[in-house]
């Protein structure tokens, strides 16, 4: 399933009407439907929208998405349960392209079908391992912590199945009851007459979700979801050289999969905490560093910051105010291994702003001296 927000893949707000939502996805598969829309990625955004369609579109998931987000859709749902909700035929019906229908869109969906073997049925897919969703932590370290690197422990939360019910979301020792709209199928068909043509619509029953079972006695425990949040402790490695926004994956640290499916991966993104001192710029660190008149007309060794010590900073004679130098390899290391960035030291010249009379009497006389 998608990993990202289903409002953002329509275009919508969060409280778009039904109406609303139908109509961005009309848009959006009008242009990316395979028929019109040759570019090798039209298929895998077709099938994108039409599954945040899919859910958006019916008010119980909606409502388990709005609740839990995609935690809450995947745990309940797989992907059959969303697409056989759309009417694709009405959708589609006007577009005039070709469209071939539901089981067109089904072959789109699935990637099966148009001569390739046998179109799997409903129970096929029900049966299928689903992929654990990825998750995502944000994690703020000091600019030190960037340059060096970091190890430490992080608690994540995810989703496990609830042991109470055993991820069934029933309560234990109650049983499930068979759906009376549906009589226990998941779905509902609906026949129409067009001239001599005959369509068979096919959609998810709207009381039970396409399971054919409805829950009267919820498991207290997760509410029927059949699953319930929990944190666990996961070892970060944050290599040296990070900068905002890096991303880092931990494979299998993610959300379980379902019915075997593989668990999805952790990422942790860094965001590096503003510095007192320094700024970064890619791998190069900037600084200021206050001297006196005398130190920039004379020349002077003074002693500077670096990220991690200090540094020995020669001063040559004549040194104007905001004359920037240069420390080779004092800055950031390349997060990839190959090398380092420098460190620029801007000195800036201090005028002082009481002087004793000795001070005030030398600068009389450089002032003369500066009039010859």
């Amino acid at each position: 399933m998608s990993k990202r927000d289903y409002y953002e893949i329509l275009g919508v707000s969060r409280d778009a009407t039904k109406d609303q939502i139908k109509n961005a996805y009309r848009k959006l598969a009008m242009e990316y439907h395979p028929d019109r829309n040759k570019s090798p990625d039209a298929e895998e955004k077709f099938k994108e929208i039409s599954e945040a369609y899919g859910v958006l579109s019916d008010d119980e998931k909606r409502q388990q998405y709005d609740l839990y987000g995609h935690a809450g859709i995947s745990g309940r749902y797989t992907q059959e349960d969303i697409f056989r909700n759309i009417d694709f035929d009405s959708i589609f019906r006007d577009f005039g392209f070709g469209f071939g229908g539901f089981d067109s869109v089904f072959d789109i969906l699935f990637g099966r079908g148009r001569g390739r073997g046998r179109r799997p049925s409903w129970e096929d897919w029900e049966r299928r391992p689903i992929p654990g969703d990825d998750l995502r932590f944000d994690m703020e370290i000091s600019l030190e912590q960037a340059v060096s690197g970091l190890k430490t422990e992080i608690s994540v939360p995810h989703t496990k199945d609830c042991e109470v019910c055993k991820g069934s979301g029933i309560e234990p020792g109650k049983q499930p009851t068979q759906c009376p709209q549906c009589r226990g199928t998941g779905q509902i068909q609906r026949v129409s007459e067009t001239g001599t043509a005959r369509f068979v619509q096919i959609t998810t029953c709207s009381r039970c979700g396409g399971r054919g079972q409805l829950i009267q006695y919820p498991c207290p425990e997760c509410k029927g979801l059949g699953r319930v949040q929990v944190k666990r402790k996961i070892a970060v490695d944050i290599p040296a050289g990070v900068d905002d926004g890096t991303r880092i994956r931990i494979r299998g640290e993610g959300e379980p999969g379902i019915r075997g499916g593989p668990p999805g991966d952790l990422y942790v993104v860094t965001h590096i905490k503003p510095h007192p001192i320094f700024q970064r710029e890619g791998n190069h660190l900037y600084t200021e560093v206050p001297i006196t008149f005398s130190q920039a007309a004379l020349g002077t060794k003074i002693e500077v910051p670096t990220i991690n010590s200090k540094a020995e900073l020669k001063i040559p004679p004549g040194t104007q105010s905001h004359t920037l130098f240069r420390l080779k390899g004092k800055g950031v290391p390349d997060v990839s291994g190959h090398g380092r960035g420098d460190e620029f030291v801007r000195v800036i010249v201090h005028t002082p702003e009481k002087l004793s009379p000795r001070q005030k009497e030398l600068l009389k006389q450089l002032a003369e001296e500066d009039k010859k």
